[in-house]
């Protein structure tokens, strides 16, 4: 006699892998997922333009920690110019930071989400 309803060959819907299995490996991912957004949130990111002339440093969080300007870099003549360069530098400094947080969460693989 035939058995009706459920799952043919119990969860064949997932490829043999329980529901609970399949809970505790989502678990695990979010788990380290969220250790891994931490971990970049803790690192500082620097970068620096004109030579030197301007340092920024960000923290992986993307909040703004320091801007240091060489005396030498200021010409009250010249705004424009160190306005430039820092714009340069902090946009530097925040792509370093897309660019560990892509290595880093790069690893979770899951279609559809990124």
């Amino acid at each position: 006699m035939s058995k009706r309803g459920g799952f043919p060959g119990g969860m064949g819907g997932f490829g043999g892998m329980n529901l609970n299995q399949l809970m505790k490996e989502a678990k695990k991912m979010q788990a380290d997922m969220e250790k891994s957004q931490e971990e970049l949130s803790s690192r500082e990111f620097e970068a620096t333009a004109g030579g030197g002339a301007i340092t920024v440093k960000v923290s992986g969080d993307k909040t703004l920690k320091s801007i240091s300007i060489n005396k030498d870099v200021v010409d009250p003549d010249d705004i424009e110019m160190l306005q430039d360069l820092i714009l340069t530098c902090v946009n530097e400094a925040l792509r370093k930071v897309d660019s560990a947080a892509n290595a880093q969460m790069g690893k979770y693989n899951i279609p559809g989400l990124m």
